[in-house]
């Protein structure tokens, strides 16, 4: 089943983020290589593409796991969170109806 790993940074991450990102980004290629990932990306702070010193807001992540409980060890060992990145992380199950 897919799991929705919504997450909300603390106020100016974006320095802890540029810092633990290539953690982070190495555990999602490990989604993917695996056929597991279905989205993932940031929120921005505002209403571009490229937010610059404004950073983000959290992120989504929609991916495969066994069980909720295996989404949320997934998500509570995210580089992110070790280097406070986040402030909150909810999982929930997500169905996938379209596309």
């Amino acid at each position: 089943m897919f799991y929705a790993i919504l997450s909300e940074d603390v106020s100016n991450s974006l320095e802890k983020r540029l810092t633990a990102r290539p953690a982070h980004l190495a555990r999602l290629e490990e989604l993917k290589a695996d056929g597991r990932l279905l989205v993932a990306g940031p929120h921005p702070a505002i209403d571009s593409n490229d937010p610059g010193d404004t950073g983000f807001t959290g992120s989504l992540v929609i991916a495969e796991f066994p069980s909720l409980e295996d989404a949320q060890r997934w998500a509570d060992a995210d580089p992110y969170i070790a280097a406070g990145v986040y402030s909150k992380v909810s999982v929930k199950p997500f169905k996938k109806v379209l596309p």
